[in-house]
């Protein structure tokens, strides 16, 4: 597995699959692990199709591991970024961490995607948490 990022909140790696594995650590991992999968099973109901397709959750492990969006963007006009984030909204979501490090490019199609759903709001409530962005 190729290592793609590691920090005190989350290890995240590639597999030779091309499937990514994702352990939360941390502050509040848990809590950010139950969030992001919720997040992302919203966003397959709605069929939303740029954002990563959970394939395995692991709860005693903290672990999820999902579909690969492509590769991360470098440079990316400003106007774009902003409508890539905002194009969530139609499906029930607003990223709450709206950076570049979090869009990625799928070749195969020409899309950009979106990724990293740990912080994000559900617009549409429901019961628990609807969020876990920081205050501040």
């Amino acid at each position: 597995m190729r290592e793609m990022k590691d920090t005190a909140r989350a290890l995240v790696r590639i597999g030779y699959d091309g499937r990514v594995h994702k352990i939360f650590r941390g502050h509040q991992a848990k809590e950010r692990f139950e969030h992001e999968v919720r997040v992302l099973r919203h966003l397959e109901d709605r069929g939303c199709t740029f954002v990563p397709r959970l394939l395995e959750v692991e709860p005693a492990e903290l672990k999820m591991v999902t579909t690969n969006c492509g590769t991360r963007v470098d440079h990316l006009n400003p106007a774009r970024q902003v409508e890539i984030f905002a194009e969530l909204e139609n499906y029930g979501v607003r990223h709450e961490d709206r950076e570049l490090r979090n869009i990625t490019y799928r070749i195969a199609d020409g899309r950009f995607c979106v990724i990293d759903f740990e912080f994000a709001t559900l617009l549409d409530g429901g019961p628990g948490v609807v969020s876990l962005k920081p205050s501040g």
